[in-house]
Parts: C-alpha cells; structure tokens; sequence
C-alpha cells in the first residue's frame, strides 16, 4: 500500500480546476503532519492554507514552475492547483532557519502522500521570493516561507523511466506526457 502511493506521488503540474480541495480537508492532511517527528520536538512549523479560488491564482501568480522545462508555462492557463499550503517556520521557536528544513522535508512529504492516498496529487515548489509570499499573505515577521506545496487534482500522465547517460532531467513528449529519469535504487547504496 506505501509502494503504491509512492508510486502515485509524482510532482504534478497539471490539474482539473473542477475539483477542489476543501479547507476542511487541508486541515485533516496538517493533523497528520502535525503528529510527524520534529528536530528535538520543537515543532516550529506552521501552515498558511489557501483554497478560495482568488488567493490560489494570487499565489500561483508568485512561484516559478518546472525549471527543466524553460520552454512551457506551466501549469497551463485553467490547469493550475486548487489549493496550496505554504509550509512556514516560526523563528519565535526556533530561529535557526537551516535546522529545520528536514523538518520541512517530511511535512511536505506527509502531506503529498496524504494528498495521493484521496486522489489528489501535487507538487512541491521550491522556486518562489519568500518575501513577496510574505506580504502577499500579510505574515508576521517571525513567520517565514519555506515551501509551497501545490495540490490538486491531476490530470497528467506521468511515467518513471530509467537514467541514461547519467541524464536525471526530466522531459515531455508532443503529448505532454512527462517523463521522470529515475537512477537505479542498486547504483544509490554504497556498500554492495
């Protein structure tokens, strides 16, 4: 069951814009977040979520997509995330910015598989001004932006391919299908 959902978890950045993901829903996925391990349980991190329609386009208006794809504005007019929740920290706990970030990494992580387990699906997005996250949202100074996490419901077909040539860059064919190199999990263990 966490094999599939792995499998299912893919970084999407296309999405039915006639399915929404309620506030209610968000909440349930930050729960569980919420119950995950946290550097010396300090649990530092807050969540600013967003899924009326207005304040999803103002900050998808804000974050850079697919930089491996130059070429293609993405998502696509009409294709973009129903909702998003921008993973924050609150320097009032913890000031150190760089201690936590594996804290990050496994809230986002969390809340994609949720995500994944009803359906949906999402995208972490790194590629966004913290600052103009932060006046946009109207955020207290202590709290920052560290991830955006884009969901939705996807209506793109993604595919794992293998690694050739040492190329891990992500691509897409004349049907938009999106193909994702994936290195050997045997090339990645050290000790064999």
């Amino acid at each position: 069951m966490l094999k599939d959902l792995i499998l299912k978890n893919r970084s999407y950045r296309g999405f039915d814009n006639n399915i929404k993901i309620t506030r209610q829903k968000l909440e349930e996925y930050i729960h569980l977040c919420s119950l995950t391990a946290s550097s010396a349980n300090k649990q530092p991190l807050k969540y600013y979520l967003a899924s009326e329609q207005k304040q999803v386009e103002d900050i998808l208006s804000k974050t850079k997509w697919a930089a491996a794809l130059p070429k293609l504005e993405l998502p696509k007019k009409g294709q973009g995330p129903t909702a998003f929740v921008i993973i924050c920290q609150d320097l009032s706990i913890a000031p150190n910015e760089t201690v936590y970030l594996k804290d990050v990494g496994i809230v986002a992580q969390t809340l994609l598989l949720c995500a994944v387990e009803d359906g949906f699906g999402g995208c972490m997005i790194g590629n966004f001004k913290a600052d103009e996250i932060s006046s946009l949202l109207e955020l207290p100074e202590n709290i920052k932006p560290k991830l955006i996490v884009a969901l939705g419901k996807p209506i793109e077909k993604i595919i794992l391919t293998d690694v050739k040539d040492n190329n891990t860059a992500y691509y897409r064919d004349e049907n938009g299908t999106h193909y994702v190199p994936k290195r050997n999990y045997k090339e990645e263990i050290i000790n064999r």
